[in-house]
């Protein structure tokens, strides 16, 4: 790619309206009605390394086509438009993808947070979407984005695959089925042992060529370039993510929240620091409790200085009840009795094909995908309240119906972001 080129790509970016307007012009738009046997058209937007895997997950269905994909930086979006074959289009502005009218739905793989705007402007474009974890940066963010995709009866799908898997459908049942007994509590945790110096400290700098900076920092706080700050180390800085709790709350919480018939806790406390030498802001080293109405309390350690997590687990999942206690983690699960043998119940829950193929095959039939967009919300809603309780160092009274904090109102400056960069703004809906 010839430096002339390069600059065309990043001008390109920066030509178009900014997204308030965009929002302000846009009116949902009819989208196709697609039979069984049709193919679906797909664009994605972000194709670092969670977008192309999922670019490939999905070329590999016989009844998709990849039309775009979208990236601010240059060398991911030709990356994957060879990854599909060399066909699809390529743009640096996602907003191009949602134009166009041959395009039925949207991947979104970009950083936290640049899911909203995209999600909420793909659903008022007529677009279906499937977007990666965690649904949105800010519980207000993914309060918006879920209520869009309602508003405009699109198929959502958020990436937590694990959901899928067999693994977390046995906890579910295990859980629901009261042969634990009453449970109590209930503990996630991710434990490791890493280097002092974590990601290290490296100097600010200049974006790598082909990187269009300004549209990759989008909403957040203009900063100097720092390669820490880029690709994946970016979830461990608060301009853009919630560190490894955002990171795995959804993966993690998933089955607890699906086992115990849960949506949202009622209190949360939390401590936390970052133990790791490096530039990163996010802690490492955080112990939070959630407290539910239904009656348990569900608990959350993240260690980096040592391996060894619960039950000979480093990452893991563990139900206490009175009767017996579950612990488990993506593929396997332990029940262990506390006295009487425990008969585990036979599959009650319906499985999924595929997190992936069960979203191409609703798009079509225009069921409700298991983890959508509402779903998923509340998933993530459970990261988002574990930092706001770290930041403020209160334990927070959480009124989930009304999606606010009743007893600290300093926290609820964090169910969105203090200030949106210009020109981009959250779109209304």
């Amino acid at each position: 790619m010839t430096a002339l080129n390069r600059r065309r790509f990043i001008q390109a970016t920066a030509a178009l309206p900014v997204a308030g307007a965009f929002a302000t012009a846009t009116t949902a738009r009819a989208s196709r009605v697609l039979g069984a046997n049709d193919s679906v058209t797909l664009g994605f937007i972000g194709v670092g390394g969670m977008g192309t895997g999922l670019l490939n997950i999905f070329k590999g269905f016989p009844d998709v086509r990849v039309a775009a994909v979208a990236d601010v930086y240059e060398p991911h979006a030709l990356r994957a438009k060879e990854a599909a074959g060399g066909k699809p289009d390529v743009v640096g502005d996602f907003r191009k993808i949602l134009d166009r009218k041959d395009i039925d739905a949207v991947v979104i793989a970009t950083p936290d947070h640049w899911h909203a705007i995209p999600s909420i402007l793909a659903c008022q474009a007529g677009k279906d979407v499937y977007c990666e974890k965690p649904l949105a940066y800010t519980i207000g963010e993914g309060r918006r984005v879920a209520d869009a995709a309602a508003k405009h009866k699109r198929v959502t799908q958020m990436g937590n695959l694990i959901h899928a898997g067999e693994s977390y459908h046995r906890m579910a049942e295990i859980a629901q089925s009261g042969v634990l007994g009453d449970i109590r509590k209930v503990r996630v945790w991710m434990s490791a042992r890493l280097p002092k110096d974590g990601i290290g400290k490296p100097a600010d700098g200049p974006p790598p060529a082909g990187t269009d900076y300004n549209f990759w920092l989008g909403p957040a706080p203009e900063r100097p370039f720092n390669v820490n700050r880029f690709t994946f180390n970016w979830r461990y800085f608060w301009d853009y993510g919630g560190g490894q709790l955002a990171d795995f709350v959804c993966h993690l919480v998933d089955p607890v929240h699906w086992g115990m018939k849960a949506s949202a806790p009622e209190t949360i406390v939390a401590h936390g620091e970052r133990v790791e030498q490096d530039n990163a802001e996010t802690p490492d080293e955080l112990e939070v409790v959630y407290h539910y109405p239904q009656g348990f309390d569900l608990v959350w350690s993240a260690q980096p200085h040592n391996g060894q997590g619960f039950f000979g687990r480093g990452n893991g999942i563990a139900f206490y009840g009175t009767k017996g206690t579950m612990h488990g983690h993506y593929n396997d699960y332990v029940v262990i009795s506390e006295g009487d043998p425990i008969t585990e119940p036979e599959p009650f829950l319906p499985r999924s094909k595929g997190h992936h193929r069960e979203w191409i095959d609703a798009i079509k039939s225009r069921a409700e995908c298991s983890c959508n967009f509402g779903y998923g919300h509340n998933l993530t809603a459970v990261a988002h309240l574990g930092n706001m309780a770290l930041k403020t160092g209160k334990k927070l009274h959480w009124d989930a119906q009304a999606e606010k904090v009743t007893n600290a109102p300093e926290a609820n400056n964090y169910l969105f972001r203090p200030e949106y960069r210009a020109p981009w703004k959250l779109p209304e809906v």
